[in-house]
């Protein structure tokens, strides 16, 4: 079962889809430590399903959403009003007024604005 490609795009690739990742590639967190800290804390649905693992890997056609209980707290009526200023990469989807957000492929090394070279990384592990 091993992935086909370069090893370092691939590694690049499946820290992108992670929960919460996804969260703050959405928008619906400040940075990755808070969402992180928000995917703990529960108030997220993956696919309609209670969610709380942020390092859960996505798929393509998984729907995150903010859980009902959750989404008319200050936090993220703030969260709602500085994510209508900000841009998914192409690869997700979202619906600011609902708070929901949707995978619409798995993400490509060039859609992955992290600057660094992977290389080095594989290269240091792989010793």
């Amino acid at each position: 079962d091993r992935q086909q490609g370069i090893t370092g795009a691939n590694l690049l690739i499946l820290l992108e889809r992670r929960f919460d990742n996804v969260v703050y590639r959405l928008g619906f967190a400040a940075s990755r430590k808070e969402a992180r800290q928000l995917v703990n804390h529960g108030h997220f649905t993956i696919n309609g399903k209670r969610a709380d693992i942020p390092s859960m890997l996505l798929r393509e056609g998984d729907v995150v959403q903010v859980k009902e209980g959750s989404r008319n707290s200050a936090k993220f009526q703030e969260i709602k009003e500085q994510a209508a200023y900000k841009t998914p990469p192409e690869w997700l989807s979202v619906d600011v007024d609902n708070l929901i957000g949707k995978v619409l492929a798995k993400p490509t090394r060039e859609q992955i604005d992290t600057a660094v070279n992977e290389q080095l990384i594989v290269e240091l592990y792989s010793r």
